[in-house]
């Protein structure tokens, strides 16, 4: 038998690395914080191996301590946004495949798994989410702590419903991406003088080619369809002021930097999610994650 609904609901979204949070969920954490949710940021890396993008601050002293650096960072955007808890599950960044830092020992990509699913379940227990927002299995693109996230995140989530009862969390999402909607995205992108992460390189060989038009079969391939768009127009500009709260990672002029709010809110007014797993009736599609809960 499903628990009653409690009077205030709980949204958790999991992410990899400070500015995931941001660039993915950000509209939607703080459209559900503005209308009273509690809204919880779980960051299971602290992205100590990221490139630093302002050459001025691309120091050996602040790449060895960027960690900190990108915890201040998370910490300023999700004050943007508006009251979202954080929660760190601790892990180093395990960089990109085939690198030193993604062998590492101490990295997410080799830390035990089990061990990682039970921190995370602490704190599904702690908080007790009713809507749990992860990726899909890819990652979203491949990057092996976006993975990691996503499997630890449904193993939580499948593991809190079997032994948790009433307490256990009721719809589980994927962040999705809308390939189409990029192609004019990117096309803006391009108006302002901005390369997207969509277009070849102008010195592209046959052999990069091949290996990024792959990679976006196996990027499309793993997002399922679009389920639930939910609306956050109205709070694109604290997206935007959380987004630029993340100076390391992400230029001024930039991809994501680079848009007006105008273009956010005609481009970009929705964010969208596949709905993975619902233990409560739904009706899809859905404008609106706790759909059902209210």
């Amino acid at each position: 038998m499903i628990r009653a609904m409690p009077d205030r609901l709980t949204l958790m979204t999991v992410h990899a690395h400070p500015d995931d949070e941001t660039i993915s969920t950000g509209g939607v954490m703080a459209r559900y914080a503005a209308e009273g949710v509690r809204v919880v940021c779980v960051t299971c890396t602290g992205g100590e191996h990221g490139e630093i993008v302002v050459p001025e601050m691309d120091t050996p002293e602040n790449h060895a301590r960027l960690g900190e650096i990108r915890a201040e960072e998370l910490r300023r955007a999700l004050a943007a946004l508006g009251n979202v808890e954080s929660r760190k599950l601790g892990y180093v960044d395990s960089g990109m495949m085939g690198t030193p830092q993604n062998d590492a020992p101490e990295s997410f990509w080799q830390a035990d798994f089990d061990g990682a699913v039970e921190r995370l379940l602490k704190i599904v227990r702690e908080v007790r989410p009713q809507v749990m927002v992860g990726y899909n299995d890819f990652g979203g693109y491949g990057h092996p702590d976006h993975i990691r996230s996503a499997l630890i995140a449904k193993a939580a989530f499948e593991r809190s419903v079997a032994e948790d009862g009433d307490a256990a969390p009721l719809k589980l999402y994927e962040t999705a991406m809308s390939f189409r909607r990029n192609e004019t995205i990117a096309k803006r992108a391009e108006e302002r003088g901005v390369k997207s992460w969509w277009s070849p390189p102008e010195d592209e060989t046959d052999e990069q080619r091949q290996q990024r038009e792959e990679h976006m079969r196996k990027m499309a391939e793993a997002t399922g369809p679009v389920t639930t768009s939910v609306d956050v127009r109205d709070y694109l500009e604290r997206k935007g002021k959380a987004l630029r709260e993340h100076v390391t990672q992400l230029t001024q002029d930039g991809f994501f930097l680079a848009f007006t709010l105008d273009d956010w809110k005609e481009l970009m007014p929705n964010e969208d999610f596949t709905l993975r797993v619902s233990r409560h009736g739904v009706r899809l599609p859905e404008d609106d994650l706790l759909a059902g809960l209210r």
